[in-house]
């Protein structure tokens, strides 16, 4: 009896001493989970991706503290559809929305956000939304957000300094004045008395404080450092120029730049409040961009080398144009320190984020869960057979990654360039004349995913004129 008892004493306090870890215990609840999304941020934007002269110290902490991703992709290389592809885990062969077209999701697509309301989760989206216009079914508050503020096109959120943003389905008027206002909200303000990511910011840090007891799924959709369109050359709106302001660059150069330490100051200030709020070690933070870089806004991607090693920018599907910065922190969860070549993608977050809320996917997804990545258990990490886009714009285009191996059929149709990653990151080397079965494969796999819609038509080739 003596051994018996000193054996359940032994045990009993084994077991006290393993609910008494933090890091056991936030395991052992869901997670609060919390997306931050940048708006055309490139691949070489980032200090920690190689970045030499943009300041991101709080991302690089970020990254140092988590993981970094080295080929982690959007859903698109252009806003909307990749965001469709986020909240649906569906890919631009199969989802709603494949392209800038305000065509709204529909009340049977299934989002991230409906899933883990039903978990328990409290949800807020507060950004650019982009898949459903007023008074539609596809406004955040019809699908499966509680809470919404922000734009909900991305006309709209080209203005920094709009005289309205959107709060779940009502208009808020802002300070600012904006004089040739049109229709969708764009356009250049002549007061500027409110900057909406600031706005942004502030609401995401209230979130955070109203929702501490958890578990929450907050979407920070950020508009940095897209340009505003309708601004012309002096598109890169930001408030303060710092610390840009007095080097020999040209201005357009120096608000993007400081646009982009602005985002990294803030998500820095979001990342101390969870810590001190207790709630780093239960919260799982993802940082990632939508889209490769931009030419907007008198912006030129090539002056701070925004896509680092890589081929294109946005609106192609080569990999400055899809593959992204990712980060992946939680304290409680995710060891430091790790850089991971895992294969992923955007329609990957929603089984992801679900998985980690203790809940099962539904299946017909596109998209992998990567936890086993995230809790260091890559032995049981899927892997995709094939990621595929589709794009619609400049006579449409198709991509295909398999393995180290990436097909580009462009225009839609076209002659099929065929690159070997592992060698060729920049995509220089054509391959498709040495490896016929390779292209066969890549056509098959690119008719196989593409599923018509009578929303998006395939581009048909332009005729040459005599």
């Amino acid at each position: 009896m003596g051994k018996r008892r000193i054996g359940f004493a032994l045990a009993a306090s084994l077991l006290l001493a393993a609910t008494a870890d933090p890091a056991l215990q936030a395991a052992a609840k869901p997670p609060n989970i919390l997306f931050i999304l940048a708006d055309d941020l490139g691949y070489g934007d980032l200090g920690c991706y190689g970045q030499k002269r943009i300041l991101t110290p709080n991302l690089d902490r970020m990254a140092a503290e988590g993981i970094r991703f080295t080929q982690a992709y959007a859903g698109s290389t252009v806003c909307a559809p990749s965001r469709c592809v986020l909240m649906t885990g569906l890919h631009t062969g199969r989802a709603r929305i494949r392209g800038n077209a305000r065509i709204p999701l529909r009340p049977e697509d299934v989002t991230v956000a409906e899933l883990l309301k039903k978990l328990g989760y409290a949800t807020a989206l507060i950004g650019k939304w982009g898949l459903g216009e007023p008074g539609t079914t596809g406004v955040p508050t019809r699908q499966g957000f509680d809470y919404f503020f922000g734009y909900l096109n991305q006309h709209h959120a080209h203005n920094y300094y709009p005289s309205y943003l959107w709060r779940n389905e009502t208009k808020v008027r802002l300070k600012n004045v904006v004089p040739n206002e049109d229709a969708q909200g764009g356009g250049k303000a002549s007061v500027r008395a409110q900057y909406s990511h600031d706005l942004f910011i502030q609401e995401a840090l209230q979130y955070i404080e109203r929702h501490q007891q958890g578990p929450f799924f907050l979407y920070l959709a950020l508009t940095i450092p897209h340009a505003n369109n309708q601004a012309g050359k002096e598109g890169m709106e930001v408030p303060d120029l710092a610390p840009y302001a007095d080097l020999d660059w040209p201005a357009p150069q120096k608000g993007h730049a400081a646009m982009i330490t602005r985002m990294d100051r803030d998500v820095g200030r979001l990342l101390a409040r969870l810590r001190e709020l207790g709630l780093a070690r239960n919260t799982v933070v993802f940082f990632t961009s939508d889209n490769g870089p931009h030419r907007e806004g008198g912006n030129n991607p090539d002056f701070n080398d925004s896509n680092g090693p890589l081929r294109g920018i946005k609106r192609d599907l080569y990999e400055g144009g899809i593959r992204v910065p990712a980060i992946a922190w939680s304290p409680g969860r995710i060891r430091p320190g790790q850089v991971s070549d895992l294969v992923w993608y955007f329609g990957d977050f929603l089984p992801t984020a679900v998985e980690l809320a203790g809940g099962r996917p539904p299946s017909g997804l596109d998209g992998i869960s990567i936890v086993p990545t995230l809790l260091g258990r890559q032995g049981r990490q899927k892997i995709h057979p094939y990621l595929y886009w589709e794009f619609y714009e400049r006579g449409g285009a198709q991509a295909v990654r398999m393995g180290n191996w990436k097909a580009v059929s462009k225009p839609w149709g076209g002659p099929l360039e065929l690159y070997n990653l592992r060698d060729d990151l920049g995509e220089q080397r054509n391959l498709a004349a040495e490896r016929p079965d390779l292209v066969k494969r890549m056509r098959a796999v690119m008719n196989e995913a593409h599923q018509p819609d009578p929303n998006w038509k395939i581009p048909r080739p332009r005729t040459k004129r005599r």
